[in-house]
């Protein structure tokens, strides 16, 4: 088995990341996203720190898997959570820890910051694959019920 290295996203993975984040949409709630807008969406992070930071997985100089890391200060804790989102491995590398490895970056980079209160995420709610990894790495369903209002 060849080896996994894990970095940080940089502007040039916007393509790759952009791509991820369409097939994942499809996949997991079969809708279609705008190319361009994800593309731009993909960028604006990559550009500015303050938004958050990719996560990239990579074989053979290939990217194989890329997650989002966004920031939610609590008040409550006097620290950051820091929110994975937008999680894709592609398909021919599921199965082989890629996500387990970009998990335990994001959990070195908390411990790392110094005011790192935890992680979170969100899944959706038929995605049982996706569910039993997170809770194979120690996380757990919480109390609270997600809700949004798109614009």
């Amino acid at each position: 088995m060849k080896q996994i290295s894990i970095r940080e996203g940089s502007v040039s993975d916007t393509p790759t990341i952009s791509k991820f984040q369409q097939q994942m949409a499809l996949e997991t709630e079969s809708k279609i996203l705008n190319k361009w807008t994800v593309q731009q969406g993909v960028e604006s992070v990559l550009k500015c720190p303050n938004k958050g930071f990719y996560i990239i997985a990579e074989e053979d100089s290939t990217i194989i898997g890329s997650l989002l890391v966004t920031f939610e200060w609590s008040d409550w804790r006097n620290g950051w959570f820091f929110w994975i989102q937008s999680v894709f491995v592609d398909a021919a590398y599921r199965k082989r820890g890629v996500y387990r490895l970009m998990h335990s970056e994001v959990i070195r980079r908390t411990q790392a910051s110094g005011n790192c209160c935890g992680i979170r995420l969100y899944v959706e709610k038929d995605n049982i694959n996706a569910q039993k990894v997170y809770r194979n790495l120690g996380m757990h369903e919480t109390d609270y019920y997600l809700y949004e209002e798109e614009f």
